[in-house]
């Protein structure tokens, strides 16, 4: 069966010119996915912010200098250089004080104080306005703020597991048709949002259309692509998400108005929604799903825009003889299959690990951009540019180390960084950006290739299943990595501790992985049980092939 699917694709012309097309259309919504999962860093964007003024005391009512003026109502904070964001002087001190306060330079050191009970000015020169100013999420409601973005990443791990295991049963194309309209119609409608709370939903249902686009796009672009491409396109189609986080910087720039921004980078999905009817649904599904009809006709279509007419008759020989074959496989795979035997479970355990430190570590570095004491808009540029020398990188390490090396040693230099920026002084924060920088890079480039190991291990047939379980397993990295940052009030060093032991504990599983260099897609379990086992994949390298080649030679005899 698996011989014959390989003499399947081969018959199409290999990677021709549909393959061209149809990786290049599932990967330009990429631009827009960078943009989806780093949005709430400009959407909630924290302006600089004082508590608002009685309204005898406006700024516009004052003929001082607004600086001066501002310190007869606010106190400082405790570095003695900012105006404090969370508290002022009460309001009835305020008639006794404030023309002995506008004499005498106005410097007043220890004073009662009180909340924002006018709430809060925000300044507009870095943000027009974001969710943060609108709602109020600063000082006592500033946990919400991060709390948008774990109600996103919840919808994620949400879509992870239900359109995961929808796409085995239903297909990879239709979920991923619709995921593109979810994604379209909630996302453009969430600038619509008229509170906190239904900005929040609209935000975990995008999340699960996220997760819908990400995971079957991933699965119908390896399922169409011969081996020996695999590598090069996988790694060439991340760079959709590099360019993303450039696109994200340039437009949160030129808008400054969340409700904008939310609107112009989702509109798009309704021009991916427009053309992904062009799609091909997976032959090896259809193919794995008893659907042999659907499958010859997929192929031969594929062959037609491929040029390869001459193939039409082949094609149908070799359907004909693969259909009994496929007729007595099992149909329905269920998540317990990918811990039931031996190789699955220990893949499967893995890269979870794998999964989670990837995205935990990621996250925990991207999603407090503000800290670094520089416009947030350069800081994500940069944090984007570092993402072509890393993949580039990443690219060469495949090709020639393989799958595994290149997960274990990505893994393992950005936790190494992530430590070493520990030890950095606070005032040399230059060096601290470029070494998180540098982690950022590493860790993208482990994101790159765990996203094609994963597609290389599972089997066709519990594909979308296992990528729907470490995909949960990620959004469950992402949704605490937020929460972490709170431990930086108990030691400043303890978020990039646990964000770097992650990383580094990751890199002892990441070595139990088989390697995948140069071998075929499985499409059955079974098919990874042979080839996986203990004595073959486990302990052998990328070049060491023994057990295929027998398989390869009778291929060639066929």
């Amino acid at each position: 069966q698996h011989f014959g699917t390989v003499l399947l694709f081969k018959c199409v012309g290999g990677f021709g010119r549909y393959q061209w097309i149809h990786v290049t259309l599932i990967s330009l919504p990429g631009l827009f996915m960078a943009s989806q999962n780093l949005l709430n860093n400009f959407v909630s964007g924290i302006p600089n912010h004082y508590c608002t003024l009685p309204g005898n005391y406006s700024l516009h009512n004052s003929t001082q200098d607004s600086e001066q003026w501002l310190k007869a109502f606010i106190p400082l904070d405790a570095s003695g250089t900012r105006l404090e964001r969370c508290l002022r002087y009460p309001a009835l001190l305020l008639l006794s004080w404030v023309r002995a306060c506008v004499c005498m330079c106005f410097s007043f050191t220890e004073a009662p104080t009180e909340g924002c009970v006018d709430g809060w000015t925000f300044e507009r020169s870095e943000f027009i306005a974001t969710t943060v100013s609108e709602f109020g999420l600063v000082c006592s409601w500033k946990p919400l703020k991060q709390m948008i973005q774990t109600i996103y990443m919840g919808g994620v791990l949400t879509g992870a597991i239900i359109y995961g295991g929808l796409s085995d049963k239903f297909g990879r194309r239709s979920i991923l048709i619709w995921s593109y309209l979810q994604l379209a119609i909630l996302g453009c409608s969430s600038a619509l949002s008229p509170n906190y709370s239904a900005y929040c939903i609209f935000r975990f249902l995008s999340g699960m259309a996220v997760s819908g686009i990400i995971i079957n796009g991933v699965s119908l672009k390896v399922e169409w692509i011969p081996t020996p491409q695999r590598t090069l396109v996988g790694t060439l189609s991340s760079f959709f998400f590099t360019f993303g986080q450039l696109i994200l910087a340039g437009l949160a720039y030129w808008l400054r108005d969340w409700r904008k921004l939310q609107v112009v980078v989702c509109l798009p999905q309704f021009i991916a929604f427009a053309y992904s009817w062009w799609y091909c649904e997976s032959a090896r599904w259809l193919l794995l799903k008893n659907r042999s009809k659907d499958a010859l006709k997929a192929l031969q279509r594929v062959a037609r825009i491929n040029g390869k007419h001459e193939a039409m008759e082949k094609l149908t020989v070799l359907h004909s003889h693969m259909k009994k074959e496929m007729e007595s496989q099992k149909s329905t795979y269920t998540a317990v299959d990918l811990v039931r035997t031996r190789a699955m479970r220990r893949i499967s355990v893995c890269l979870v690990v794998v999964w989670f430190a990837t995205s935990f570590a990621y996250y925990g570095i991207v999603m407090d951009m503000q800290k670094f004491g520089v416009s947030i808009y350069l800081i994500q540029i940069i944090f984007g540019a570092v993402d072509f020398p890393s993949k580039l990188l990443a690219l060469g390490m495949l090709s020639v180390l393989g799958r595994r090396i290149t997960q274990a040693m990505c893994l393992f230099v950005a936790g190494s960084v992530v430590f070493a920026n520990i030890l950095v002084p606070t005032e040399m924060q230059t060096l601290r950006t470029a070494l998180a920088c540098l982690g950022k890079g590493f860790i993208s480039a482990s994101f790159t290739t765990v996203y094609l190991y994963t597609g290389e291990l599972y089997p066709t047939v519990i594909r979308q299943t296992g990528m729907g379980l470490v995909s949960t397993m990620a959004r469950v990295g992402s949704m605490a990595a937020p929460a972490v940052l709170i431990l930086d009030e108990v030691l400043p060093s303890l978020p990039s501790l646990v964000y770097g032991g992650a990383a580094i504990i990751a890199t002892g599983f990441a070595c139990f992985l088989p390697e995948t260099l140069n071998i075929n897609l499985p499409d059955t379990i079974d098919d990874v049980e042979d080839k996986w086992c203990e004595h073959t994949a486990f302990h052998s390298t990328p070049t060491s092939e023994s057990v295929w080649r027998l398989g390869l030679n009778d291929r060639d005899k066929i």
